[in-house]
């Protein structure tokens, strides 16, 4: 069976970290027409939006800072539009990061993200399971590919929390209103992962966030 054609104008955002070719392969796979944007004002405006990342805390915050994109995640967050944040782009949404010290991230999830402990093996790579709480729509039991040397640990009540076990429990997504989060890579994930970024894009559509 085909993947459904979502005939849906996806933006993703370029973090200046990022390779971004998978990304843009998985939106192409779903029918959606990706295209790659630095410009806030689209971000600010687009049906939907992805914010990836692979690198860097600073060096990524450092790069949507000078193109003016913070601001324009931050209003995109406060007006309820649609957001897809994975790996490095879900730390970014936090207030700041043990990678780079003194370093202010987007400050729309108000945690720190911390490094695993040195006695794991870092990255944490490879395939790993879900464990979304009660409540949670978008993500399921599952097993998704992750890439990473840091995570969030302790989030605020206010998110509906997924999390994922490596030398003790961290999140691996949290999901709020129009906005999704993974530290793993959905994109990387295989049906599973195509599957949850559909689910992702038919709810924008219900909340008439992106037009049909």
């Amino acid at each position: 069976m085909s993947a459904p054609a979502y005939q849906a104008e996806v933006v993703i955002v370029r973090t200046g970290s990022a390779n971004l070719a998978s990304v843009v392969a998985a939106f192409t796979r779903l029918g959606t027409a990706p295209h790659i944007t630095e410009d806030p004002d689209v971000v600010l405006s687009a049906p939907a939006v992805v914010l990836p990342g692979v690198g860097a805390f600073g060096a990524a915050m450092a790069h949507l800072r000078q193109q003016g994109l913070d601001g324009a995640i931050r209003g995109r967050v406060k007006s309820n539009r649609s957001l897809l944040a994975i790996c490095l782009g879900m730390q970014l949404l936090c207030e700041s990061s043990e990678e780079s010290p003194g370093v202010a991230g987007l400050g729309i999830i108000r945690a720190e993200v911390c490094r695993f402990s040195r006695s794991l093996r870092v990255p944490h790579m490879g395939w790993n399971r879900l464990l979304p709480a009660d409540g949670n729509s978008l993500v399921l039991p599952e097993w998704m590919y992750f890439a990473h040397s840091f995570r969030l640990e302790n989030v605020p009540g206010d998110w509906k929390v997924t999390t994922t076990e490596y030398g003790g429990t961290f999140a691996s997504a949290v999901e709020r209103d129009a906005l999704l989060a993974c530290q793993f890579h959905p994109e990387l994930s295989g049906n599973e992962g195509r599957a949850l970024i559909g689910r992702w894009l038919s709810r924008a559509m219900e909340r008439n966030v992106m037009p049909c």
